[in-house]
């Protein structure tokens, strides 16, 4: 039994080492959630398909700095499985949002709510795995709140309108984007000391 939990105590510590190894690629998940914001409220009167296309794009974007991640550190042992599985989610919902060009309202909300989802329960498992071992675990348990919070309000868009949605959008992209920057920030200190 105390093999056992050695094992995963080891096992941890590596995911941890590898988490905080990947530092630039949570900053860079947060710098395109940032950009994807001031994009979404900068063109709030745009159709659906340009802000489905947006939010495309900035899935798979998500998704493809999240599986280089978990493929980055491949010789390294330790799981890697939450932040690959992050990432297959992003880049899933990203191509099934680019793919579908003439998307309907509520399409979109159904994407942007099964990728909030996902995605915020990942984030919540990663923080609370790793809350011992990496600073900056908080930002990424906010990240995962934030994320499950907005998918909730996504439910919502049909009953807000296409700018209202395109606002709620953005202001969670912001919000998302500061976080993951303050996590990707408090990762690299955490890495240097």
């Amino acid at each position: 039994m105390a093999a056992n939990s050695s094992l995963t105590a080891n096992s941890s510590l590596e995911s941890a080492g590898f988490f905080v190894g990947r530092w630039w690629t949570v900053l860079l998940r947060g710098l395109t959630a940032v950009a994807f914001g001031l994009l979404a409220f900068v063109w709030p009167h745009k159709t659906i398909a340009t802000l489905a296309m947006v939010f495309g794009l900035y899935a798979l974007a998500h998704g493809i700095f999240s599986l280089t991640a978990a493929i980055g550190s491949r010789g390294e042992r330790g799981d890697r499985w939450l932040l690959a599985f992050e990432g297959a989610v992003g880049i899933c919902a990203g191509v099934l949002t680019l793919r579908a060009p003439s998307i309907k309202a509520m399409l979109l909300v159904l994407f942007i709510w099964l990728w909030a989802v996902g995605t915020g329960a990942l984030r919540i498992a990663e923080a609370v795995r790793l809350r011992k071992m990496i600073s900056g675990e908080p930002w990424l348990a906010l990240s995962g709140v934030a994320t499950l919070l907005f998918g909730s309000m996504a439910l919502l868009g049909p009953l807000v309108g296409t700018i209202g949605l395109a606002w709620m959008i953005a202001g969670y992209a912001l919000v998302l984007g500061l976080f993951e920057i303050m996590l990707g920030r408090e990762l690299r200190a955490f890495q240097s000391s």
